[in-house]
């Protein structure tokens, strides 16, 4: 007999295992894109228009069409099976919004920082942020177009990465290359679990 288990749970479906990832970079690489993307739900937006109070601010170099802005948040979700569920939480890349950050971030599996080799410098933030926090993570290049093609080893050591530290390419746009990025994640933040497990002292 099951007693951990009471008569009410008998026959009650299985919940899946929620995982929360965070989806993270500069201002304009493809963060809302992605989510946009490989959600089965109609994402949630908190997108604004760009206005004259950016300007000096916002550095538009590169993504100068660019027109809205992420204030607060993107989520999106995807079943993995009947098993898991992904939620996605894409983080605000102007510094003033930052301070969100700390709350995103709180029970995340993992993250996503998503590079513009264009502007490879605005993924430094979220790379740090994650490395101080102990958060698993995966370098994600958005493949844009006119965008010069760099070598995985080349960003590995521009960005200055761990062996550890997946790279891989992407493009931001397609379902089944976010959801390639997605599952690299969760395969990265399962191993460094495990690891961390291993290297853990036997509790008395």
């Amino acid at each position: 007999m099951d007693y951990g288990r009471s008569s009410r749970d008998v026959g009650r479906a299985k919940l899946p295992t929620a995982i929360k990832i965070l989806i993270a970079g500069g201002f304009g690489v493809g963060k809302t894109t992605m989510v946009g993307s490989v959600s089965e739900t109609r994402p949630l937006r908190t997108e604004e228009m760009l206005t004259d109070r950016g300007v000096g601010v916002d550095d538009l170099a590169g993504v100068e069409d660019k027109k809205t802005t992420t204030v607060a948040m993107d989520f999106g979700r995807i079943s993995i099976g009947d098993d898991h569920v992904l939620y996605l939480f894409g983080t605000p890349g102007q510094e003033r919004f930052w301070f969100v950050w700390d709350e995103l971030a709180l029970g995340a599996m993992g993250a996503v920082v998503i590079a513009d080799t264009r502007r490879l410098a605005d993924c430094f933030p979220s790379v740090d942020y994650f490395e101080r926090r102990g958060t698993p993570f995966i370098v994600a290049v958005n493949c844009f177009e006119g965008a010069r093609r760099y070598d995985l080893e080349e960003i590995r050591m521009a960005v200055d990465l761990g062996p550890d530290t997946p790279v891989v390419l992407c493009d931001a746009r397609r379902r089944e290359s976010s959801k390639n990025v997605l599952v690299t994640l969760v395969e990265h933040a399962m191993q460094a679990r495990t690891r961390r497990s291993a290297q853990e002292p036997a509790t008395r």
